[in-house]
């Protein structure tokens, strides 16, 4: 007998009661056939089957209490609540808008209402010290103000007076005002304390008038606790160095500096005499600018702030430049001798003379400066090492030798002081600004540097800086990517952190971390070059949070340290690496400027004339400034370096195009007439009497001037007259170059209908400012970059034969600087306007006979052609509906009068007449026609 088992009923005897219930004495009766049973379920199933758990029970749910019954105590209590709630509610909106006011009240106005309100307060208590006040006003200063000061109540009128004269008189100057108040605090705690000793220190007990005629309750809260614990006797003393830290604290004198502050208050109030105190005075200046300069300097030195490979081009081309002007090229620093190595005597006095030409000219020092700071020699190392990271470094100290010869140098009389510029009796080579020998007997002198602003040295490190590493190498820990900041160079607006990679580490590693970078800095525009060009790093170029002026004066003074005296060199701003970046138009021989609005063209406009004026004379340089806006341009009215006013109207600056390109093909004719292939060495020869004219002729050969065309704002001209200006200006930019003719043209709109491409292809140097959009700085650069910069001067400056641009920042002049630039040169003459300049010189085209009986037809057709902007013979066929011999007579006329350009063959013709001019054009035909 088979015996065959299901495997879903082999359940657990504990599952099934109910079964165990029903067959209690069946299985009792029968063991051995359970067993047997056991045995073949074993044998038949492997596993047991899981038991089925139990469902659990649903907790019960506990029906809601009921609400209470409404009493009228609760609905009394809620009408009260909200009452009281809307009230408070409104009070507190109507004093939050008093405050917000007050809040976005000018910070000016608030301080000056603090200092009013200061004055009404000594008012106040004056009246209540000093004239024994009455009323509750009079009895609370006794109470506040007598109670408190005690026997000094008098001088408390006088001290908020003071106070409130220093808040009008100096409300730039917030960052005093705690140190005067914890400085006034100590004075009058001190003062009080003592006052309170010296009338017998009255207790508690005496009563407040007895405290009221010493010392008050300040002087009692000072003075009790210190004659309680130690006695009168060390008391006074204490409360005097009290006194004395106060007023320390509130003059701002350190306790080194008392002799010194006591020997100048005695020169001022005729007292003492000190004849040395003059050179006591420079000695301390040069200490303090010494160090300034050692605190200010990277760990990498300098390039050499004289060598003209630091800002242009190289010293040969230099040469060639300055041979071909007919000037000699003076050395910028003095060569020492080949044979002999230099001393350590011969290397401090290099430094110090070097420290002081970069204090005197507002520049970086030298590299000599630079090594004996960091106590190395000139040539153990490379000038690109970046500045270390790790910690910051000390602050450097001269070599032990160079030390001990500056001191030497100082406190030795015989010995003249290096470190002070030279007499002006002393030099042998005359300063730029000499008198310049112009055409006949005129003379004319350059504007001294002086008028330009100097500023101070640029830092090289900050705690800013070492935030930003820190937020780096977080980052790069954080996502895993083996790569650590190796170093940074500083600059007046950004910063370039150098990234050296691990081995096998991608570039797009840390290129991809952009925005993560970003948001680790707290700073949008962040800015990753890969690779540094001539690095083998990474650089993160990204904001400082603290920026820098660059200061135009501060540029031009290093080209005037290097002696160049080329009149093409103007000043652009600064680099990165702290390097002042100049360069020659010249050598440009063109630039396109462009940036949105606000981004810091202008700006550059005007350094850029201003360097002109400053460098070159009349005789130099000539320049056409074509200002559309009529606003930009204005404050150079009537410098003698101008060729013709300063061009307002768009037509006039087509004009004016048109006539630079007629001159250009002048100077060509001349340098082809007597084989000469640039102008620099046609003026040469001119100069030297080589170059004669020819025998019957009655011109006298005269030197030609550089020639410097500025427009503004080009998509104003191109707007008016787009194919005109774009012819003028490709024609100039192609051949202009060696006629000494050079285009500087601006625009805040660099899009492909004003920048075209043919201008793009004859325009090699550029300078991008902040744009709107990447289109625009494709535009500008073939590249992006301008998109991300953060404006105000913050530029790419791209010049002619360079790969990659060069992050700057844009130099700053002032307007009170440009107005004395501008008044000294029309103080040294009067310009000399050329009349052809804006004068249409197209001849027009000659007609057999007058207009005659067509003065109606061609009234006609004018208005039909100007409504219509489109300049047609068949169109003049049709509307007027009249014959080809006449419509062809008609469009003639027009031409003759401007109306309509010239014949292109098939092709309409150009409308010149808007048709806001229409009445005007109408006017002059029946004029003419009448005359």
């Amino acid at each position: 007998m088979s015996l065959v088992v299901s495997t879903g009923n082999l359940t657990p005897m504990a599952s099934r009661p109910s079964a165990a219930k029903k067959q209690p004495a069946k299985k009792a009766a029968a063991p051995a056939k359970a067993v047997a049973r056991k045995a073949a379920a074993k044998k038949t199933v492997p596993k047991k089957a899981p038991a089925k758990k139990a469902p659990a029970r649903k907790a019960a749910v506990r029906k809601p209490p009921p609400p209470p019954a409404p009493s009228p105590t609760g609905g009394v209590y809620r009408l009260v609540r909200a009452v009281w709630l809307g009230l408070a509610h409104a009070v507190g909106a109507v004093f939050r808008g008093i405050g917000n006011g007050a809040k976005n009240l000018d910070p000016a106005h608030r301080k000056d209402g603090v200092a009013l309100l200061l004055l009404g307060l000594a008012l106040i208590v004056a009246a209540g010290t000093w004239a024994d006040l009455r009323g509750p006003v009079g009895d609370l200063v006794e109470i506040l103000v007598t109670g408190s000061f005690g026997r000094l109540d008098l001088l408390v009128p006088i001290l908020l007076a003071v106070i409130a004269v220093r808040f009008i008189r100096h409300p730039e100057k917030p960052e005093a005002n705690g140190r005067i108040v914890i400085g006034l605090s100590a004075l009058v705690i001190g003062v009080l304390g003592q006052v309170h000793i010296a009338c017998g220190a009255p207790a508690r007990s005496a009563g407040m008038q007895a405290i009221r005629d010493a010392g008050g309750l300040i002087g009692w809260g000072a003075a009790t606790p210190l004659t309680y614990s130690m006695g009168e006797v060390l008391a006074v003393p204490l409360l005097v160095l009290l006194t004395v830290f106060g007023l320390l604290v509130v003059t701002a004198t350190p306790v080194n500096a008392i002799p010194q502050r006591l020997r100048q208050l005695g020169v001022r109030l005729g007292v003492l005499h000190d004849p040395g105190t003059d050179e006591y005075d420079e000695f301390s200046d040069d200490e303090r600018y010494d160090e300034q300069w050692r605190e200010a300097l990277p760990g990498r030195p300098r390039r050499r702030s004289g060598a003209p490979e630091a800002y242009g081009p190289d010293s040969a081309e230099q040469d060639a430049l300055s041979q071909r002007r007919g000037r000699p090229r003076r050395s910028a620093v003095p060569q020492p001798a080949m044979d002999r190595q230099p001393d350590a005597v011969d290397i401090a006095a290099a430094a110090a003379a070097d420290l002081d030409g970069a204090v005197l000219h507002g520049m970086p020092p030298s590299r000599i400066v630079a090594d004996l700071t960091q106590g190395v020699s000139v040539g153990d190392r490379e000038p690109t090492t970046p500045t270390p990271v790790p910690a910051p470094a000390a602050a450097p100290v001269p070599a032990p030798a160079a030390r001990g010869r500056q001191e030497k140098l100082r406190t030795d009389g015989a010995v003249p002081d290096l470190t002070k510029s030279a007499p002006e009796h002393a030099r042998e080579l005359p300063p730029r600004a000499e008198q310049l020998q112009l055409s006949g007997d005129i003379t004319y002198a350059l504007p001294s540097l002086d008028v330009l602003e100097r500023g101070g040295p640029g830092k090289a490190r900050s705690a800013a800086n070492d935030v930003v590493v820190a937020s780096l190498t977080n980052v790069f820990t954080e996502f895993k990517v083996d790569a650590a900041v190796t170093g940074f160079t500083r600059g007046p607006t950004v910063t370039r952190y150098e990234v050296e990679l691990g081995p096998a580490v991608k570039v797009e590693r840390i290129t991809a971390l952009a925005k993560n970078i970003a948001y680790a800095v707290a700073s949008p525009d962040v800015r990753i070059i890969s690779p540094i060009p001539g690095k083998s790093a990474v650089g993160i170029e990204i904001p400082n949070t603290d920026r820098e002026m660059v200061n135009l004066g501060d540029v031009l003074r290093l080209a005037e340290s290097a002696e160049d005296d080329d009149p093409m060199l103007v000043a652009f701003g600064k680099d990165v690496e702290g390097g002042y970046v100049m360069h020659s138009l010249a050598k440009m021989p063109h630039i396109l400027v462009a940036g949105a609005t606000g981004s810091g063209k202008s700006s550059c406009i005007n350094c850029l004339i201003t360097s002109v004026m400053m460098r070159a004379t009349p005789e130099d340089v000539r320049m056409i400034l074509v200002d559309p806006k009529r606003v930009e341009l204005t404050a150079y009215e009537g410098i003698p370096h101008l060729i013709t006013p300063i061009i307002t109207n768009p037509k006039r600056a087509a004009e004016a195009l048109q006539w630079v390109v007629r001159e250009m093909d002048l100077r060509y004719d001349d340098l082809a007439a007597y084989g000469y292939r640039h102008i620099d060495d046609f003026n040469r020869a001119v100069r030297e009497g080589s170059v004669k004219s020819p025998e019957g002729s009655e011109r006298e050969l005269q030197p030609y001037p550089y020639l410097l065309v500025i427009v503004d704002e080009l998509a104003d001209l191109m707007m008016v007259a787009p194919r005109d200006v774009e012819d003028s200006i490709v024609r100039i930019t192609q051949l202009a170059r060696a006629a000494g003719i050079h285009l500087v043209l601006a625009t805040q709109r660099p899009s492909v209908d004003v920048v075209t491409g043919l201008i793009k292809a004859n325009v090699p140097s550029r300078l991008a400012f902040a744009t709107s959009s990447l289109a625009d700085s494709r535009v500008i650069l073939d590249q992006p970059g301008a998109e991300k910069l953060i404006g105000k001067g913050d530029g790419l400056f791209l010049p002619m034969g360079a790969n990659k641009p060069t992050r700057m920042q844009g130099a700053f002049v002032t307007e009170a600087e440009v107005a004395a630039v501008v008044q000294h040169c029309k103080d040294q003459m009067a310009p000399v306007f050329r009349d052809d300049v804006t004068v249409g010189t197209k001849q027009k085209k000659e007609i057999d006979e007058d207009i005659g009986d067509d003065l109606d037809l061609l009234c006609q057709a004018a208005e039909l052609v100007v409504s219509t902007q489109f300049g047609s013979t068949s169109m003049l066929q049709r509307k007027l509906r009249v014959g080809f011999a006449k419509a062809g007579r008609l469009m003639d006329l027009m031409e003759s009068r401007n109306i309509v350009g010239p014949s292109e063959g098939s092709k309409a013709r150009d409308v010149l007449v808007k048709p806001d001019e229409l009445d005007g054009v109408l006017a002059v035909i029946r004029g003419q026609s009448e005359g």
